[in-house]
């Protein structure tokens, strides 16, 4: 079981809640954050303090937001745009940083404005 980061997140990236989490585990596409549900704790540390209520239980996912619960995990298990292999299970985003590319989902996404 995991939380996972819906669509209100894309073009915000807040990040308040990669602050917040403990297991680090929470990591930076390119117009949005995904957390890894190998990692994750399910602590719901990050939940509490989305300011965009971005994020769920899995088993809490609204039905418009569930195909973000299989998107949350195919950004660590599947090949991304320009890369060689898929990211896997590192053990902590900051150890890595941001990534800079999104899953098809989040990149086909319409942009929002800046707010």
């Amino acid at each position: 079981m995991t939380y996972v980061i819906g669509s209100a997140c894309v073009d915000v990236t807040d990040k308040s809640c990669v602050q917040e989490c403990p297991a680090d585990c929470i990591y930076e596409g390119d117009r949005s954050l995904y957390i890894n549900p190998n990692e994750c704790v399910d602590c719901g540390a990050c939940k509490l303090v989305c300011k965009v209520d971005a994020i769920y239980f899995e088993y809490d996912l609204p039905d418009e937001e569930y195909r973000h619960l299989a998107d949350n995990a195919a950004f660590f298990t599947e090949i991304l745009p320009g890369r060689d292999a898929p990211l896997g299970d590192p053990g902590g985003a900051s150890k890595i940083g941001r990534i800079g590319v999104d899953t098809p989902l989040v990149a086909g996404m319409p942009k929002r404005s800046a707010h």
